[in-house]
């Protein structure tokens, strides 16, 4: 199936469950606005999707004290279905239908797919709470919609690979949004969204399809430019301390350098 295909399935789909999503959204976008939906493709569609990822030595892998996880983003390297199925995200009436659902105006899929893409999660792997950049790859445009495609079978809670989003910061309970097979789910992006990725436990490989939406406008008043900001859990002191330095060399470099001392290699490159 092409990218109009699929896309024509997506937003059916959303219209189908849109009054629910927007209520079961905008009840929680005081703090981390977020809605799910299951069931979002055919079956087959997804498992053929699940099966052309590619293995994890034809990934990027990315492994230090705020993250262990596999990334893919150069698509025409890989399956072209692959391809098809990120950008039916960005249809315009896919970004339609879930501005509609969230109540934002004027969002911006990503061709460049900064910081989007494909990830590949396996045993051990874990994502560190964090904030995402709050900017697109000019620094143009403001981060504000996040969108997880999980095509993983039989995956359940107990393997870990979990997404957790602390919308009432990091030192109260998180919530748990499994990452199960067929399930999309979008969550806002701003200053205080913190969210992470449980550590996997089994030796399946979680696979995920990962998109970002862009505005002109931050999604709260208070934002202000921030890079990808990483901390410990309550329980990682000494990974908490180190983060935390980390975290303002970093901010620090870019104040200096709009697009830092190197292009970020985690994009599209057409």
């Amino acid at each position: 199936m092409n990218r109009d295909e699929i896309s024509k399935i997506i937003v059916l789909k959303l219209m189908q469950k849109k009054e629910v999503l927007k209520r079961d959204f905008h009840s929680r976008r005081k703090e981390i606005g977020y809605f799910f939906i299951d069931g979002l493709l055919p079956k087959e569609l997804v498992l053929e999707i699940y099966r052309k990822f590619p293995s994890t030595d034809k990934a990027v892998r990315k492994k230090n004290l705020r993250e262990f996880k596999f990334t893919a983003v150069q698509m025409n390297t890989y399956d072209a279905l692959l391809e098809e199925v990120i950008y039916a995200f960005q249809d315009k009436r896919v970004i339609q239908i879930i501005s509609e659902i969230c109540g934002l105006e004027k969002l911006y899929g990503d061709e460049n797919l900064y910081a989007g893409g494909l990830s590949l999660m396996e045993k051990d792997n874990f994502l560190n709470p964090h904030l995402d950049n709050s900017h697109d790859k000019d620094r143009d445009r403001w981060r504000v919609l996040n969108l997880l495609y999980y095509v993983t079978p039989d995956w359940s809670a107990a393997h870990g690979g979990n997404l957790e989003i602390w919308p009432n910061g990091l030192q109260q309970p998180q919530i748990t949004i499994e990452s199960i097979f067929n399930r999309l789910v979008v969550m806002t992006t701003h200053q205080n969204s913190w969210h992470s990725v449980s550590k996997v436990t089994t030796e399946h490989i979680r696979r995920c399809v990962s998109n970002y939406y862009f505005s002109d406008n931050p999604i709260l008043a208070s934002d202000t430019f921030h890079v990808t900001t990483f901390r410990g859990r309550s329980s990682e002191k000494v990974r908490d301390l180190i983060l935390r330095i980390d975290n303002g060399l970093r901010a620090n470099v870019r104040r200096f350098f709009k697009k830092g001392v190197r292009e970020n290699p985690h994009r599209y490159k057409k």
